[in-house]
């Protein structure tokens, strides 16, 4: 399976802001926006200049892409069918991939990452509504129940990932308990409850062309 091997440091300063693609590392002053806040190159220090409107919608849409760590054919299918559906076409993106199995497992502090997630749903680590699923897209439903197997709840990773969460703070859409490694996730966020460096809107300017 095709994967996107960039260095996630590089990704971060390409874009200009945090992406959280280096679990703890982000939250301490090792982190590269902290030390660079250029873009990387030999050219990433020049003066800056206006950006027209396609290359803004581009940065976001690459932004967005490179948070949830998907290709450009995976990132055009949730549009697509986000588009489809009913309500908000942005919102309804964001949803989808907010309901991805690896995100939910970072969400949940299970992972540092949402790389890490990735990972431990390929390697059999999770289980939902007690049945194990190794797919990182698979879709979670309000009401499905998220837990480790008891391989991997001794992991000194997931430990360390777990508590670094409950310091930070679990979304207000799904309940954790830290003990077991279990969450329950109860319904689809809504847009005020996600992060507004978000702007959805250019996406859909962008594909709508």
């Amino acid at each position: 399976m095709a994967r996107n091997l960039d260095a996630k440091c590089r990704q971060c300063r390409r874009e200009g802001e945090k992406l959280f693609l280096k679990g703890d590392k982000c939250f301490t002053d090792k982190c590269a926006i902290e030390r660079r806040s250029y873009p990387p190159g030999q050219h990433g220090q020049k003066r800056n200049t206006r950006m027209s409107d396609y290359a803004t919608q581009l940065r976001e849409k690459q932004k967005l892409r490179r948070i949830y760590g998907l290709l450009e054919g995976q990132f055009r299918s949730y549009y697509q069918k986000a588009d489809q559906g009913r309500g908000i076409t942005g919102e309804s993106l964001l949803q989808l991939l907010e309901c991805r199995l690896d995100n939910v497992t970072y969400r949940m502090g299970f992972s540092a990452s949402r790389s890490e997630a990735r990972q431990t749903v390929r390697h059999n680590g999770v289980l939902v509504n007690g049945k194990r699923v190794n797919i990182p897209s698979y879709q979670v439903k309000p009401g499905d129940v998220i837990e480790l197997t008891e391989r991997a709840k001794p992991f000194l990773r997931v430990q360390a990932a777990l508590s670094a969460a409950e310091q930070r703070g679990f979304p207000e859409w799904m309940d954790v308990n830290t003990q077991e490694k279990r969450g329950v996730f109860k319904a689809k966020p809504q847009r005020s409850e996600l992060p507004p460096t978000i702007n959805e809107h250019l996406i859909v300017e962008l594909y709508s062309k």
